[in-house]
């Protein structure tokens, strides 16, 4: 990779982007980076904190996304929905590892497609999970002390106020109305839930509980093939976080039950919070920068044309001591070993 080709990340003006962007310039100074947004004065203001970075307009309804046609790029990120397919169209052409975040287990069909009709164009990561993988990657971290997992249940507060910028809050607003439906695995069989079957109480690290339900989200489908659980269940609630129920910042918080057998076939389960203090952001930003960086070659071996889901690329340990430096941590739950 030369030094004039940068990572281009669409809507790198937005929460998730700046995050992303922040955290490469930090793990590697001498990244090239450009920040691609509508606005090209705050995509500029972006750049400038940054350092080494360059702005760009961009213009997703075109197929060369209204970019100079000299320009070159190591990769490209789209930290925002990319509705029409063409940012992956243009990192295919180019034989560019591409990321996304925004498509949703319900928005993902096109994106598999794309990918399946030019296999060997580049490598894709579908990182549509929640915060970008970090979830899943910190649940088999979780894992790792277990010989056998039958039950894996994720549930999640994301507080009101910190659901991200207006591209986020659009996201949540397309997939519940794609889909007021839960994605579990059951018995093996990944079924879809509703009504009183969807609904489930998720319990806040300070004993509380909000009213939730089950979601579609890639979460479940990762986390069950990856371990093989046959039950596997990811609720999600929105409202006051622990945080700031307690008078500061609205917090993030996750927790991971698991259940199975440790060596030897004992029973075991493990029940813990992934917390951090300033909110989802930090958490998402540290998804997209972790794939980032694997897609490069900038960690592990080259990454082989096709597509690919974070856990299939990512190290959990190595994760989870990336996501520890930017202030996240875990925590037992209350009552549980």
């Amino acid at each position: 990779m030369g030094q004039s080709e940068s990572v281009l990340i669409l809507g790198g003006t937005g929460q998730a982007g700046t995050g992303a962007a922040a955290l490469l310039r930090q793990w590697h100074p001498a990244l090239p980076l450009t920040i691609a947004g509508r606005d090209i004065d705050r995509a500029r203001r972006v750049a400038d904190e940054l350092g080494s970075a360059t702005a760009a307009t961009i213009d997703l309804r075109r197929g060369d996304l209204g970019l100079p046609a000299d320009r070159r790029y190591s990769a490209v990120v789209a930290a925002l929905w990319d509705d029409r397919l063409h940012g992956l169209r243009f990192a295919q052409h180019r034989g560019l590892p591409y990321l996304s975040i925004s498509s949703g287990l319900v928005d993902i069909a096109p994106e598999v497609v794309a990918v399946a009709q030019r296999a060997n164009a580049a490598p894709i990561l579908v990182a549509s999970h929640y915060c970008a993988g970090a979830v899943v990657l910190a649940a088999l971290h979780s894992a790792r002390r277990f010989d056998r997992i039958d039950t894996i249940r994720i549930s999640a507060v994301l507080d009101e106020l910190d659901t991200g910028g207006p591209a986020g809050i659009a996201d949540l607003q397309r997939w519940s109305t794609a889909t007021s439906a839960g994605l579990v695995r059951r018995d093996g069989v990944f079924t879809w839930v509703t009504g009183p079957d969807a609904q489930a109480d998720v319990r806040r690290t300070d004993g509380t509980d909000l009213p939730g339900q089950s979601i579609a989200i890639l979460d479940v489908t990762s986390l069950a093939l990856a371990t093989d659980a046959p039950d596997v269940r990811f609720d999600f609630a929105v409202g006051e976080s622990a945080g700031r129920r307690r008078g500061e910042p609205a917090s993030f918080e996750v927790r991971i039950d698991l259940e199975g057998a440790g060596r030897g076939g004992a029973p075991i389960r493990r029940s813990r919070y992934l917390v951090h203090p300033a909110g989802q952001r930090p958490m998402t930003a540290t998804g997209i920068a972790l794939g980032v960086e694997r897609l490069l070659g900038l960690r592990g071996e080259a990454v082989a044309p096709g597509i690919h889901t974070p856990e299939t690329l990512l190290d959990p340990a190595y994760a989870v001591e990336r996501m520890a430096e930017t202030g996240a941590y875990f925590i037992g739950a209350p009552g549980e070993s």
